[in-house]
Parts: C-alpha cells; sequence; structure tokens
C-alpha cells in the first residue's frame, strides 16, 4: 500500500435528471488531511461520495487514488477504502457483535468476541453486544454503525452525513476518531449539516454549486 495516499478529482462533473448538478471539480487530498464537501441541498454533495466509492459510475471527468483511475483498481482500492452513508447498514435481526463481526468478515478481518466487545465499549455500547439491533435506539444504531470505523484499516474514509442521531459526546467520540485516523496518515472525506472541528486538523472545503 502506499504510504502517502492521495485521492484526485479532474474536471469531476455530474449530472442527474437531465440537470448538470456541477462541472469541472477539481482537487487533490493528501494524507493527513479531510475534505468538507458543501453546498446547498441538491447540489450534489452525495452524488459526489457515491462517485468516489464507486457506487455511481463518473460521468465525465477523472477520480484517481493514488495517481490511478479508481475504476483500474477497484480491488485493490476497495481495500482503501471505507463508507459510511446515511442508512446504517445494520441487520435488524442480528445482534450488535453479529452485525460487526458479518461487516469485518466482508473486509476481509476476522473479529472475535472480545474485540468486538472492546471497541463496542469505545462507542459507549458496553453490555449491548447481544443486544438486537432492532431493539437499539437511532442514536445507538448510528454508534454501532460508526464503530467499524474503528475496526476499519482503510486509508480512505468517506462519510455522509456521519453526525445524524448523535448526541453531543458522540460528535465528540467521532471527530476524535477522524482526527486520530489524520494522524495515522489517513484521510478523510465527508458531508455533515454540522461543522465539527475535527482535533486541530483544519478542513480543506470544497464547495459545489449549481451549474
Amino acid at each position: 500500500m502506499n504510504t502517502s495516499p492521495t485521492l484526485t478529482f479532474s474536471k469531476l462533473g455530474c449530472t442527474k435528471g437531465g440537470r448538470q448538478l456541477f462541472r469541472d471539480v477539481d482537487h487533490t487530498l493528501q494524507a493527513g488531511h479531510w475534505l468538507y464537501v458543501t453546498g446547498a441541498n441538491g447540489v450534489g454533495k452525495t452524488s459526489l461520495l457515491r462517485m468516489v466509492c464507486g457506487l455511481a459510475p463518473v460521468e465525465s471527468g477523472q477520480i484517481l487514488w493514488n495517481n490511478t483511475l479508481i475504476s483500474a483498481q477497484r480491488d485493490s482500492y476497495r481495500q482503501d477504502l471505507c463508507y459510511l452513508g446515511h442508512l446504517n447498514a445494520l441487520q435488524e435481526s442480528m445482534s450488535v457483535q453479529e452485525n460487526l463481526v458479518f461487516t469485518s468478515a466482508l473486509a476481509g478481518v476476522a473479529l472475535d468476541a472480545q474485540q468486538a466487545k472492546s471497541v463496542l465499549a469505545r462507542f459507549g455500547l458496553h453490555g449491548r453486544a447481544q443486544q438486537l439491533v432492532r431493539h437499539l435506539s437511532q442514536g445507538q444504531k448510528r454508534r454501532v454503525a460508526l464503530s467499524r470505523l474503528a475496526l476499519s484499516s482503510a486509508k480512505l474514509w468517506v462519510l455522509d452525513e456521519p453526525y445524524v442521531a448523535m448526541d453531543e459526546a458522540g460528535i465528540q467520540m467521532l471527530s476524535d476518531l477522524i482526527a486520530c485516523h489524520l494522524d495515522q496518515g489517513g484521510l478523510a472525506v465527508l458531508t455533515s449539516h454540522q461543522r465539527v472541528p475535527v482535533g486541530t486538523h483544519s478542513p480543506q472545503i470544497l464547495e459545489l454549486t449549481a451549474s
């Protein structure tokens, strides 16, 4: 893995329903930095994040990871990527621990029960490991989803409104986690209606505007 990864947008554009959302977006994000994607509702913030994750096609322009098109390195790029969207992507009929073990296995990580309990305690979910997800509050479900970040070795975190349904303590905890990730040479791209400081790391701001 590149020890100093970079994410690059080159002349990036997006249309939806025949309407141009944004065009000619250029930006380079380097290790240890985070990008705050902002703009009015409907301008394409989530669409941009989905393109970065390979969940939506790049309609015009390019997205490069370590100076190579992400489409040319799909498998290795996925190993370097951790995406957390609006939805928590949790299986409601499974326990909290089962969810963590399952999603970790998808990322090629074998998670044991003690590791799961440790990370859950860190996220204020001590004693919840065997509880069914359907019985959790929305805030607790969000904490379970976000706890996957602490288990990820991915260099690039892409977070779409990660602070939704979080209380003040949860917001601070997540910001500290992102700051630690950046301190270790990671990168983060996020959208948020809440402007939250991330340790001592000042954001690089990408404001999308309608074309």
